[in-house]
């Protein structure tokens, strides 16, 4: 238990940085959505919809820049075109949400005065941040890939106690020869004797009895 309120926290606090740097984006965006949806309906009387649309859409661009140069600058860069179209996918869907929940205040409950339209606006934003900020995370500004293996000289710059600690038990650790092809150890242990047997040509033995049926004959007289 203790084990994963430790992990919790620690992953908390890895976000911090990266939430804080996301929230003063965010705000920008925010100033130049809310502002400008407000000024677009209040001052030249576009419609709430469509207010909403062309305010997000141009603080769309602003948290783009944002997100892809200062806040997640350190995740990896995937292809510019597949970034932007996730990019502006996920930012349609936040606009959907803002969009929402603007239509509910204004057509559902008729409440359209500039505060609610306001308040309205604050809320769907609110959300549609939160939306936009996890899925950052997830699909478009991805976290960096971790290294195979490290290299000795990156391991002897970061931390040389550790560095020199490796290297002694390394050098601690007995190497057990390895064996040749035959079996036998290449270096060091105790090696059989050879036995050289040189290459001699066997040749067929003749025989040296006569041929015939092997009988003696009898001798005459």
């Amino acid at each position: 238990m203790v084990h994963l309120i430790t992990a919790r926290l620690r992953r908390v606090r890895h976000l911090v940085p990266e939430l804080a740097k996301f929230g003063v984006v965010g705000a920008t965006g925010s100033v130049v959505d809310l502002g400008g949806s407000a000024l677009l309906y209040g001052t030249f009387h576009l419609g709430p919809i469509t207010s909403k649309a062309i305010a997000l859409t141009a603080a769309c661009v602003v948290t783009y820049l944002g997100s892809r140069f200062w806040t997640f600058r350190h995740r990896e860069n995937q292809a510019v075109h597949r970034e932007l179209i996730l990019f502006i996918v996920l930012n349609a869907i936040g606009l959907v949400i803002a969009e929402i929940v603007i239509g509910t205040t204004a057509y559902a409950f008729g409440a359209k005065d500039q505060i609610a339209y306001n308040v309205a606006s604050v809320i769907g934003t609110g959300i549609g941040t939160i939306f936009r900020f996890w899925a950052y995370r997830k699909w478009v500004f991805l976290a960096p890939v971790p290294a195979t293996a490290a290299d000795p000289a990156d391991l002897a710059a970061a931390d040389p106690a550790a560095a020199a600690a490796a290297a002694s038990a390394a050098a601690a650790t007995p190497v057990p020869p390895a064996p040749a092809a035959n079996g036998r150890p290449r270096n060091g242990g105790p090696q059989k004797p050879r036995i050289i047997t040189p290459n001699v040509t066997v040749l067929p033995a003749h025989s040296s009895q006569p041929t015939g049926t092997g009988k003696r004959r009898p001798t005459s007289g």
